[in-house]
């Protein structure tokens, strides 16, 4: 059996003797061709090429130049081939796409170094190629997400209403699968009175791409909303709305399995847990989440404070302004001598104020 990656000298099936197995996986812009050579029923040679396609050449197309290319460089005589696509070398070879047994195993065992060799290509990529991978990747998302344009532009919205108090909502926005921190944006929910995430939804797309609109600004390509289809119903109604229905792609993720919903489909569609289109939108979901999370906190503790320092006789908006703008918080302002408190306010509202505080 085979077991190990790329062994020379592994022993497959003593059968199986002079034979040149070649296997092609490809990207949107590259072939990556793998080549085991095996003689008395061992692998003694393996070698992986990476092949640039021209427009839309197909997998055989690249395999067929690939195989020409590796035997012509390692001088092959095998007249039989073990290949993962059919491809027509001539009367002279004996081509075969084996479908099971060792045969097979080899095959995908070449497939598998295919891969390895293009894992490696991809990091070495994203230090000396920043470019390229990023739109690798959008091309791929384009692909695995039915997507008409590559999001080089996505917008990702949250909702955090923690025990329904404080309702916010939270954009994140990704530019070529990077977040871009100046561009977030925190809404405070003001048409919705309690808990109700697809009404808060459907208030939030309305108003930022009644913004964007307004402010004649760049629309992205792709929205993603966090949750599954009823958030994602509220805010396709905000793009009807707008007249953007089918001018911008929108999908929901939901959390518990990772599914991918779009608009009028009640099927979803699950990636692969290791996908790079599935990390992006994942990671646009956790950004967003984190970012309206930190608001929401930020204004709880705000709203707590503020009426901690209300329930103090004495103290109105303006008086608390200018007590935290000094001693920024109540510990600060319970903790402060008389003196403190009299220099911000004066002596008369000052002493008032210190007594007032001496009784909470």
């Amino acid at each position: 059996a085979l077991v190990s990656y790329q062994a020379k000298s592994t022993i497959v099936n003593p059968k199986i003797s002079n034979v040149d197995v070649f296997s092609i996986i490809s990207d949107e812009s590259h072939g990556y061709i793998n080549y085991l050579q095996v003689s008395f029923g061992a692998i003694v040679r393996s070698h992986t090429i990476e092949i640039k396609k021209k427009l839309d050449e197909e997998n055989e197309t690249l395999l067929q130049l690939g195989i020409i290319d590796i035997r012509k460089l390692f001088s092959s005589i095998s007249k039989t081939l073990f290949l993962s696509h059919k491809v027509s070398l001539g009367e002279e070879l004996k081509v075969f796409v084996p479908q099971q047994g060792d045969k097979k195993k080899l095959v995908d065992l070449s497939l598998r170094n295919a891969k390895y060799f293009r894992i490696d290509r991809y990091k070495q990529m994203k230090i000396t190629d920043p470019d390229r991978h990023s739109r690798r990747i959008m091309s791929q998302m384009k692909v695995d997400l039915r997507l008409p344009k590559e999001p080089t532009h996505i917008e990702c919205f949250d909702n955090s209403n923690i025990q329904g108090s404080n309702p916010v909502a939270a954009c994140v926005v990704f530019k070529n699968g990077k977040p871009s921190k100046k561009e977030y944006r925190h809404f405070n929910i003001k048409t919705v009175t309690g808990p109700d995430d697809f009404a808060s939804m459907e208030e939030v797309v309305l108003r930022r791409y009644k913004r964007l609109l307004d402010e004649n600004a760049p629309l992205p390509q792709l929205i993603v909303i966090d949750g599954g289809k009823g958030q994602l119903s509220s805010a396709v109604k905000s793009l009807d709305a707008l007249g953007l229905r089918g001018k911008i792609s929108i999908l929901g993720i939901a959390k518990r399995l990772e599914e991918i919903y779009f608009p009028n489909d009640s099927i979803p569609l699950y990636l692969d847990k290791k996908s790079e289109s599935l990390k992006i939108l994942q990671r646009a979901r956790d950004e967003a989440h984190r970012f309206g999370i930190t608001f929401h906190r930020q204004k709880r503790s705000k709203v707590s404070l503020t009426s901690k320092l209300d329930r103090i006789q004495g103290i109105g908006p303006s008086t608390r302004d200018k007590l935290l703008s000094v001693l920024k918080s109540y510990k600060g302002i319970k903790a402060a001598s008389k003196k403190e408190v009299i220099d911000i306010l004066g002596k008369h509202k000052g002493e008032q104020i210190f007594n007032a505080l001496q009784k909470h």
